[in-house]
């Protein structure tokens, strides 16, 4: 976890793919490490595990849903809440 850091979501209008493709998505996660925006497992295109699957060290999203205060580790299948 040492390579997550506070980030600032590219696209915190959407999902960056489905904003590209003009597809819709459910929830928004943002990557920790670089700031992808990509949609949740429950959308169509799961653009956000797409993106932690494939780039190595990737691994940690959080919600950017309003009210939402939570993170996901993709490798481990976490969640992390915070303390």
């Amino acid at each position: 976890m040492a390579q997550a850091r506070p980030v600032t979501p590219n696209t915190p209008e959407g999902c960056e793919e489905c904003l590209r493709i003009g597809s819709t998505w459910v929830h928004l996660r943002a990557c920790l490490v670089c700031g992808h925006v990509g949609c949740c497992d429950s959308s169509p295109h799961r653009h956000a595990s797409a993106h932690a699957h494939g780039t190595p060290g990737h691994d940690l999203a959080r919600s950017i849903e309003p009210g939402e205060d939570w993170a996901w580790c993709y490798a481990d299948e976490l969640l992390l809440l915070p303390s």
